[in-house]
């Protein structure tokens, strides 16, 4: 039995350190989407055409299917709904 302990989900199930980082950014945009679809009681038709997307595509963000977007897709729909996307970089080996 491995006993391996990991800092995130996404470390303990990709194959590489940039994968893992790669899919912390995509979750992370995917929950602050979808809480703010939530909190503003807007139908998936309306965040459809806010996104400049299908109303099909907007479900499968609200259902999580995190292998059917990018990170550019992802901040691209944050920047639409107004929201404010930051980066923190930091080096690994001191966080």
């Amino acid at each position: 039995m491995n006993n391996s302990t990991f800092g995130s989900v996404w470390d303990a199930l990709e194959d590489t350190a940039q994968a893992a980082e790669n899919m912390k950014l995509r979750s992370a945009l995917m929950i602050a989407l979808t809480a703010h679809l939530q909190r503003s009681k807007m139908s998936q038709a309306a965040a459809a055409k806010l996104f400049g997307i299908t109303q099909p595509r907007v479900s499968d963000l609200m259902r999580g299917k995190i292998n059917l977007f990018g990170l550019d897709a992802l901040v691209n729909m944050a920047a639409a709904a107004g929201m404010l996307v930051e980066l923190k970089i930091t080096d690994a080996l001191n966080a």
